[in-house]
């Protein structure tokens, strides 16, 4: 019997709400829906099936095991490996499986190509181009060379070319214009050589939410990869976008005490109570994602009121002080009452649920990270989802 150590409820209605705030940002290209890392913990094969469903024209991963958990779920569209090649195993496999690979390196190459020779049809496959990541992909001078040599290839088919902006989220677009430049350049030496393909791809939630300066940058491009801004967060705090929390974060009360002034809450320590007061125990800790940063800082929505976390976040608890004396004593809190991390709001401003993006503030990180992070102790609850026909 599984124990109830907290909820992640996914609302696929803002899921769907999210893609089309995307589809409309990007002004009518074709969407790449980045589902890696689980979805960014919201459940690839749900949250896959939804965007396939609203519209999303290919998926993106990482891993070719990311993918074929979505190929086993039945999911049929191009799924784009973002991650590349990096055994002949994985080159088998994604063959068989019909993933779309990138080519990143000259090895990563070789092994296509050795692969696609077992084919009987082209094999689709990407080539990213390295203009200021400085992480993964060919280097500029690079990719005319690559393609060329996979035009020679009978059983390959190069359909998308792209890279990555590096700072696409900061308010100087200055870099991002710069690398955008730069792949202009690329894109005109393929075409130049009648060695352009089709699709070609470069913004993120970052540029996408930036407006129109990247866009029209690139008018080259005819798709875009969303990823973040899916899920309901903003890449950075200046974005001003109608996104939807698509996760709410809930754990249960599962022990209450009441401790008189003095009194010292979790290890270290270093939490001592002001005055008399009820403390709440959540069963969450940093086994679950829940930041040890968050330790006497951070804070939790609970019988309409937010209750500040009480001493150190542990691996499997953490405890919120309810207050003495004041009228949100806490009082009403009852074993079994849910408190809400992070998520789907209730009212607004101080008064209401905390965002993802307010929680990782408060813990010194990135909205992405405490998506990610929520563990597998946690259930996934899905509302909203319509699952497709058939």
């Amino acid at each position: 019997m599984r124990q109830d150590r907290g909820t992640a409820e996914i609302d696929h209605a803002a899921l769907r709400a999210n893609f089309e705030v995307a589809r409309q940002a990007s002004a009518g290209l074709d969407c790449i829906a980045v589902v890696k890392a689980d979805a960014y913990g919201h459940g690839a094969v749900a949250v896959s099936k939804t965007l396939v469903a609203a519209g999303a024209s290919a998926l993106a991963v990482v891993t070719v095991d990311e993918a074929v958990e979505l190929r086993d779920a039945g999911i049929e569209v191009p799924i784009l490996l973002f991650g590349g090649l990096h055994s002949e195993a994985e080159a088998r496999e994604a063959s068989e499986r019909e993933l779309t690979p990138t080519v990143h390196h000259e090895e990563g190459l070789r092994r296509i190509l050795l692969q696609a020779r077992q084919r009987s049809r082209p094999w689709k496959i990407h080539c990213k181009v390295d203009t200021g990541m400085r992480r993964m992909g060919l280097a500029p001078e690079a990719i005319t060379k690559a393609l060329e040599t996979l035009s020679d290839a009978a059983e390959i088919e190069v359909e998308g070319l792209f890279t990555h902006l590096a700072c696409a989220d900061d308010p100087d677009l200055g870099f991002s214009l710069a690398q955008l430049a730069e792949f202009r350049g690329v894109l005109a030496r393929a075409t130049d050589r009648g060695l352009c393909p089709p699709v070609i791809h470069v913004a993120n939630s970052a540029a996408l939410l930036a407006g129109d300066a990247l866009r029209e940058a690139l008018p080259e491009a005819t798709a875009c990869r969303p990823g973040l801004m899916l899920y309901g967060a903003r890449p950075a705090p200046h974005f001003e976008t109608p996104l939807r929390p698509v996760m709410t974060l809930r754990a249960p009360v599962v022990n209450l005490r009441d401790l008189k002034a003095g009194e010292s809450v979790g290890y270290g320590a270093t939490y001592r109570c002001a005055r008399a007061t009820r403390v709440a125990t959540l069963p969450m800790g940093y086994a679950d994602g829940v930041p040890v940063a968050l330790g006497n800082r951070g804070a939790v929505w609970l019988r309409g009121a937010r209750r500040g976390i009480a001493g150190r976040v542990s691996m499997d608890y953490f405890c919120v002080d309810l207050g003495g004396g004041e009228a949100s004593d806490g009082s009403n809190v009852v074993l079994g009452d849910a408190a809400v991390l992070f998520g789907r709001q209730e009212g607004g401003g101080e008064g209401s649920v905390p965002t993802v993006e307010a929680v990782a503030e408060q813990a010194g990180t990135i909205p992405y990270e405490l998506l990610v992070r929520v563990g597998a102790r946690i259930s996934r609850q899905p509302i909203d989802f319509e699952a497709p026909a058939g």
